[in-house]
């Protein structure tokens, strides 16, 4: 029977360097005990900022440092419970900088405060007197904004003290998801025995050509799931009836516009990628899986089988080297800097690519303040682990383009925007990979990759979406959550999508328990309005080249110094208008198109 290893049993090359953030656990304490003991130095300014514009620069400028500091310290923490959440040390360093965290939010939470409190217009003189204060001329905007919503100084201390306590549903359901769940092992078709986790379900067996391996892994990965679902339930409620009450003590109509605001996103926006995307696509997507019923052989397709691949004998394996060069070659249209970017990212050990017990599932890239990226992928040899790492490598381009250019309190983006520097490269990708070669059936193979990422952020994270939207009207109307009711809205939710094209059983009700998106607000939707402006932008580079190139990179360097629909117009995309959403949703169709006479 194969077996999974322990994080002290893998391939350390195959690893990523922590070292690069702190060459050692002492270290790492060291920088944790001086964060704590420098926090005077901050606090010192707590009643000074209505003396002046110069006061309120030197505040910001010493606030600005030791958030970057703790930004590194907490940064380390995380990762290292990502690699291995079963770790005892890990476990205390998470929750040591939780502690930190919460102690730095509450110290600091007078400076907004305080800010808030100024006679109208102060800030507006402060900017004009101090032109030290222009890098921060859009923090300070987006504050004054929040001024209707702003609670007493006294009350935002003791929420910001309690950053710990609320963040620990999504502490909570990590924990029992990485470190407390066991799954049974399945027979696949040769009769080999293979173990089952988190991470092999979502990185493999669920892309498995083997039907046997596929749906076995699928019934052991439910059974466990439905064995927790009461908890994860309450863990979820929790979550929920936190923002629920937050919206409420802020003065917010509802949950979705407190959790919008800081994303400077409409309702309008919002409910634009819900609505076109899952009315339009859903045609298309039932073709898609009447195509692949046909072709596996299947009288009708199962939920466990959406992501059988259609064309296994094309798709050969292909190692952590190979798809690090071909990602390199189809990345160059964007520039040397950026270039030298994944050339480091691939070769200097920013990446952890091997599966171990504890490690955290799916894929992410964390890129700390004046550090490099970080990339966590499980890697699963195949062409969609490849598509996944330019993903990754996507958000590591962008956010190493804006560190560079931009301090830190302007480098960070709107979520709206966030995935679209990432889902860009998985297109130019496929671009790439089809220029190579007049074959049909590469072509066909391409579109399929296409397809995937098409799924997994039109279909995957936007179901995610209309379920949250379920979730959040039902909790404003103090319906409680309880696992039962979560599972039928995830069924009626596949069932509106997906029609009579696919099998939905029981089981496919208990997605809802696999989203860590859940506890980050409204993210999921936003995968879908990234995918949607990167399909405006990577046609632009294919028709225009270098000029769109240019818009594309300039928007990236942008950072946050401009809202979401700002930089998009930057790239030259406007996301206010509806078109940009049905012109992708109407590509997903071509490619449907191009499958159904290619097949």
């Amino acid at each position: 029977m194969k077996t999974r290893k322990s994080r002290d049993q893998v391939d350390v090359a195959l690893t990523w360097n922590l070292n690069d953030l702190f060459e050692s656990q002492e270290a790492w304490e060291a920088e944790l005990t001086d964060i704590v003991s420098h926090l005077p130095v901050v606090t010192a300014f707590q009643g000074q900022l209505h003396t002046g514009a110069e006061t309120l620069l030197a505040c910001l400028e010493a606030k600005e440092a030791i958030t970057i500091r703790a930004q590194l310290v907490a940064s380390y923490a995380s990762l290292r419970t990502s690699e291995d959440g079963t770790n005892p040390q890990n476990q205390a360093n998470s929750a040591r900088v939780g502690d930190m965290v919460s102690h730095l939010n509450a110290s600091l939470s007078f400076i907004p405060s305080e800010i808030l409190d100024l006679p109208e217009g102060t800030i507006e003189k402060y900017l004009q007197e101090e032109p030290g204060l222009e890098p921060f001329r859009k923090h300070l905007s987006d504050l004054l904004e929040t001024k209707p919503y702003r609670l007493s100084a006294d009350t935002e201390a003791a929420l910001a003290a309690l950053g710990e306590v609320f963040a620990a549903p999504y502490t909570i359901y990590q924990r029992g998801k990485l470190s407390d769940m066991s799954f049974e092992s399945v027979t696949d078709s040769n009769g080999v025995e293979n173990p089952v986790s988190f991470a092999l379900f979502e990185s493999d067996y669920e892309m498995s050509s083997d039907t046997k391996l596929r749906r076995s892994a699928f019934e052991s990965f439910s059974r466990t799931l439905s064995s927790y679902q009461n908890s994860f339930a309450a863990v979820y409620a929790t979550e929920v009836k936190k923002q629920t009450v937050m919206s409420r003590l802020r003065g917010f109509e509802s949950v979705t516009e407190m959790l919008l605001h800081p994303q400077q996103v409409t309702l309008e926006m919002y409910h634009n990628i819900l609505d076109i995307i899952g009315t339009e696509l859903a045609p298309h997507m039932r073709r898609f899986a009447k195509l692949k019923a046909k072709e596996l052989g299947l009288e009708k397709l199962s939920f466990c089988d959406l992501k059988a691949p259609l064309d296994p004998e094309f798709s050969p394996p292909v190692t952590v080297e190979e798809a690090g060069r071909t990602i390199k070659a189809a990345l160059q249209v964007m520039g040397p800097e950026y270039a030298e970017i994944m050339e480091e990212a691939l070769n200097e050990r920013w990446i952890d690519y091997v599966d171990n017990v504890g490690k955290s599932t799916g894929a992410f890239c964390s890129t700390p303040y004046s550090n490099h990226s970080y990339i966590l992928i499980t890697w699963s040899g195949n062409m969609r682990s490849a598509f996944t790492l330019a993903h990754e490598l996507g958000h590591c381009g962008h956010f190493t383009l804006a560190g560079r250019n931009q301090t830190y309190t302007n480098a960070r983006p709107s979520l709206y925007f966030i995935e679209a520097p990432s889902t860009i490269n998985e297109l130019l990708l496929a671009q790439h990979i089809v220029q190579q070669s007049d074959d049909p059936r590469l072509k066909r193979w391409v579109i399929l990759q296409l397809m995937n990422t098409y799924y997994h952020n039109f279909v995957t994270h936007l179901l995610e979406a209309r379920m949250q939207r379920k979730v959040y009207e039902a909790a404003q109307q103090d319906v409680p959550l309880t696992a039962k009711k979560l599972s039928e809205w995830k069924g009626q939710v596949l069932a509106d999508f997906w029609g009579d094209a696919v099998d939905l059983d029981q089981a496919a009700s208990l997605t809802w328990m696999r989203q860590p998106h859940y506890y980050m607000g409204l993210y999921p939707y936003t995968y879908a309005a990234g995918l949607t402006a990167s399909t405006a932008m990577a046609a632009s580079i294919q028709k225009e080249g270098q000029p769109a190139v240019d818009r594309w990179l300039e928007a990236l360097k942008a950072g946050g110094t401009k809202t979401p629909l700002e930089l998009m117009q930057l790239a030259g995309v406007n996301m206010a208008d509806p078109q940009p959403i049905r012109d992708a949703v109407a590509y997903v169709g071509s490619l449907v198109d191009e499958l159904e006479k290619l097949f």
